[in-house]
């Protein structure tokens, strides 16, 4: 009888220790499971952080792309306005220099202009004639002096019109000449190097 009592006793002991086991193992398993999840989501806000990081830093990253490449181009905009600048000034400048005499010899037409007409009259007498040479002699000295500073006449009688160089003031149609060509010439032209002061003032035939 006491037997069956000690072997229930200790099936009773023997279960309770199983039941405290199972116990612990249940609440060890508990614990770590809530470990686990909390660790996971440690990593996962670890990991959102790190996006987070990382998207903030590629968004500065274009930021200051965006605002370089503005500024790039704002200073090839500002090289680009100083070369044209510097081009102009200096073509300027060319342009002064090669034509520097243009005001003077446009201010000397007139003057050699009234030498053609008075070289155009016919000398009645000696004195006049002698008076004649020493104007042609002034005459030649300025188309000289003309032509060493880059100016020449424009070439008229017998050649094809060109507006580009000559002023039609009159036409006629005449079978002697060709067709659009200088018959005569009123008023002499002048070129500068490669600049038209004046153009010929002349006749064309049709």
């Amino acid at each position: 009888m006491n037997k069956d009592v000690n072997e229930q006793a200790d099936l009773k002991n023997q279960e309770d220790d199983l039941m405290e086991e199972t116990v612990e193992n249940t609440d060890e398993v508990n614990h770590k499971s809530e470990a686990e999840t909390q660790q996971k989501e440690t990593d996962v806000d670890e990991a959102r952080s790190e996006e987070e990081k990382k998207d903030e830093t590629t968004s500065k990253i274009e930021e200051l792309q965006a605002k370089l490449e503005e500024a790039e181009n704002r200073y090839l905009r500002l090289y680009a306005d100083f070369e044209n600048s510097r081009r102009r000034a200096r073509q300027e400048l060319e342009a002064r220099e090669k034509y520097k005499s243009q005001e003077l010899i446009t201010e000397l037409l007139p003057a050699i202009d009234n030498f053609e007409r008075a070289m155009a009259i016919e000398p009645e007498n000696e004195q006049s004639k002698a008076l004649l040479n020493g104007v042609e002699m002034v005459y030649r000295s300025i188309i000289e002096a003309l032509k060493q500073a880059g100016a020449e006449q424009i070439e008229a009688v017998g050649k094809k019109f060109d507006p580009n160089y000559h002023q039609a003031v009159m036409q006629i149609s005449d079978e002697q000449f060709e067709s659009n060509t200088i018959v005569e010439e009123f008023q002499k032209g002048y070129i500068l190097k490669d600049r038209v002061i004046r153009p010929s003032m002349v006749k064309v035939n049709q």
